[in-house]
């Protein structure tokens, strides 16, 4: 009896000569030979759509994807039988596929249906989100500011066109704690008392700029045999830098003696007092053409302020699945244990005052079990 190999070897030398009925049959005995083999499936499936039979294709295709589910030839060939056949599940099998796509250049013809069904899946969210909004629409015209924000990314996620994204940090995680990407202003009345005193804030973060004892570092500072491969380009490089008036709980005389407004704003705005860890305060400087690469924070009971202070236009910030741009003056609260990354795509310095403060969550009595645990553990938990 053949091999599944030579009968493959056969039923290529039938297509070539056009014998497209001889070569099915011959792959159908390979498939008996090797019938976990999903190369040979596929090539039995491309040739029986070929020959004009689709439903025969796609139930090969199933047999396929029985054996390897997420197989991206396999799920894209899926879902283009689905189209041809006029089914309604066409569209949402587009949608499988491509969430299976390899990263990396694909074959020019592999590109051209993927771009033909990234924009059927379009389409599909396009009807999908419409038929959502007629439905939600005397909701939405009620809601306040942040309930519209929290519906419009409901959807936005039923339609996958953001993913849900939750607190990971490193090291501590306080269970129980709410997780948003960014936090509701009327959390934290003092936002609208910090954003008054940007000016004020920003006068000394340039008195210690000019000064010649200031103490300007890198952010991201570790030996280079360390596992922190996200980092390298940005270790020990001053393209990100901070001022640091607080770190690590210390503060930073050098720089601190020169702000002293600026800290005594802080004085009662709720910083975690740990010792070791916090809290932390510092002018953060990112260079022009500098990207900060996703990344996730140590500790989740502690949030993180941006008080923008010099920021040229088109520099943005994203937490979880929220973009936002930098605004001079307008502060905002985010957890950094979300997956966060920045960029300043200009060829100006962008500069933001940055300070931690307790998770609005905590007890008093849980701030302290924090405060004691990270102690105890020595680990710079709150750093920056």
């Amino acid at each position: 009896m053949a091999t599944a190999a030579a009968l493959v070897e056969e039923a290529d030398a039938a297509t070539a000569a056009g014998d497209l009925r001889r070569a099915e049959d011959l792959l159908l005995k390979a498939r008996d030979e090797a019938p976990d083999d999903i190369t040979l499936q596929l090539k039995l499936a491309a040739l029986q759509r070929a020959t004009g039979r689709p439903e025969a294709a796609l139930a090969t295709v199933h047999r396929a994807l029985s054996i390897s589910p997420l197989d991206f030839t396999a799920l894209l060939l899926r879902a283009s039988l689905l189209d041809r056949l006029n089914q309604p599940n066409a569209a949402e099998a587009w949608s499988h596929a491509l969430a299976q796509k390899p990263d990396g250049d694909l074959p020019p013809h592999l590109q051209s249906v993927i771009a033909a069904g990234e924009a059927r899946v379009e389409q599909w969210a396009a009807g999908r989100e419409a038929k959502m909004k007629a439905a939600m629409a005397g909701l939405e015209s009620a809601a306040d500011a942040e309930q519209l924000r929290r519906i419009e990314r409901f959807r936005s996620n039923v339609l996958r066109r953001t993913r849900p994204f939750h607190s990971e940090p490193t090291h501590f995680h306080f269970p129980g704690l709410v997780e948003r990407e960014f936090y509701p202003e009327r959390l934290f009345p003092w936002l609208e008392r910090l954003a008054q005193a940007t000016d004020v804030i920003a006068r000394e973060m340039q008195a210690v700029m000019a000064a010649e004892r200031a103490e300007l570092v890198p952010y991201i500072q570790y030996a280079d045999h360390l596992p922190l491969d996200q980092w390298r380009e940005l270790n020990n490089n001053k393209d990100w830098t901070a001022i640091h008036l607080l770190r690590n709980g210390r503060r930073v005389e050098e720089n601190a003696r020169l702000c002293p407004r600026t800290l005594d704003l802080l004085s009662d705005l709720g910083q975690p007092h740990i010792a070791g860890a916090s809290p932390n305060a510092m002018f953060s400087l990112l260079a022009p053409h500098t990207a900060i690469p996703a990344h996730v924070g140590v500790n989740n009971t502690r949030l993180v302020c941006h008080l923008p202070l010099v920021v040229p236009g088109g520099c943005w910030f994203r937490v979880g699945a929220e973009t936002r741009y930098w605004e001079r003056g307008k502060p905002f609260v985010f957890d950094d244990t979300v997956e966060h990354e920045a960029m300043n795509p200009t060829d100006q310095l962008r500069v933001v005052f940055i300070f931690d403060i307790w998770h609005p969550d905590l007890t008093p009595l849980e701030r302290d079990a924090v405060a004691a645990l990270i102690e105890a553990d020595g680990i710079p938990g709150g750093q920056l």
